[in-house]
């Protein structure tokens, strides 16, 4: 009796790879996304401490800030320096809610700083847009809960964000800080990286997808080909 040689099996499907983040995570990324934290913080507390004034004698630091709700022309209309203070009415809350407000950044800044290490194997794109966010909520927690005792004699929690950058734009006038800037820019940058990450991982899928049908395609052929015809 005749052997027939043995049917070969389909070739095991792979799997379809996972979807890499914008930006693969390389060493020393966190020690970036670190820096950029720390640079917004920085430049933000620097220029809120230009617009509204410090006096340290023993460090012979003395400069001379704005008056509140003072302003001067950078381009013309378009772009002031205005000093102004915001209590936190956000949403047409009154003055009596600045505590609240303090307390809400402070959590909210410890939260996005947990949130950072849970994604620290993300994309250095994502971990670099929540770098941002945190340093701005950083910088307006500092104001919130540390200006009050400093500058106005008042408790801890009891602070005023510091505002200065007034723009005039469709007689729409913004009045923000570099702490809101770099808050709007994560937010921006977030949504476009987990867009670009969810669009490559979708085409990661299809392509994988139609790896395995054609696999199975060849391996259905090598066994149909190969299936005894019954001969002696």
């Amino acid at each position: 009796m005749r052997r027939h040689p043995p049917a070969r099996r389909g070739t095991r499907a792979r799997p379809p790879q996972k979807a890499e983040p914008p930006f693969t995570t390389q060493t020393g990324g966190s020690l970036k996304v670190l820096y950029a934290t720390l640079s917004v913080v920085l430049a933000d507390q620097v220029t809120k401490l230009l617009v509204r004034g410090i006096r340290i004698p023993f460090l012979g630091i003395d400069v001379q800030g704005m008056m509140l709700y003072s302003s001067r022309e950078i381009l013309g209309n378009v772009l002031r320096i205005t000093y102004v203070r915001n209590p936190g009415t956000a949403f047409g809350l009154g003055p009596s809610f600045t505590e609240l407000f303090a307390v809400f950044s402070l959590v909210a800044s410890i939260a996005i700083f947990a949130y950072l290490y849970k994604v620290r194997g993300q994309g250095m794109g994502i971990r670099l847009s929540f770098g941002l966010i945190l340093g701005g909520a950083v910088g307006n927690m500092i104001d919130r809960v540390f200006f009050g005792p400093i500058f106005d004699g008042t408790r801890l929690f009891q602070g005023k964000v510091v505002d200065f950058i007034d723009i005039n734009l469709f007689h729409l006038p913004f009045v923000f800080n570099i702490a809101d800037a770099a808050v709007t820019i994560g937010v921006v940058m977030l949504i476009f990286f987990q867009g670009s990450m969810a669009g490559r991982r979708e085409e990661l899928e299809i392509a994988g997808g139609g790896e395995i049908e054609n696999e199975r395609g060849n391996g259905e052929e090598a066994n149909t080909g190969n299936r005894p015809n019954g001969s002696v």
